[in-house]
């Protein structure tokens, strides 16, 4: 439910919210993809109960 109600998951929005078309995954392949705060990804949410 916590999910459902925070986060919308069709394919199209997480695409926009993560900013996922953009060019920035090069960065990734030395330094991965976890634990850098530059990464929108690794942003917090705040989540409604």
């Amino acid at each position: 439910e916590i999910i459902r109600k925070n986060f919308n998951l069709k394919p199209g929005v997480i695409v926009r919210d993560l900013g996922l078309q953009k060019p920035i995954y090069r960065k990734t392949a030395a330094g991965g993809h976890f634990g850098r705060s530059e990464f929108s990804w690794e942003q917090p949410k705040k989540l409604s109960a």
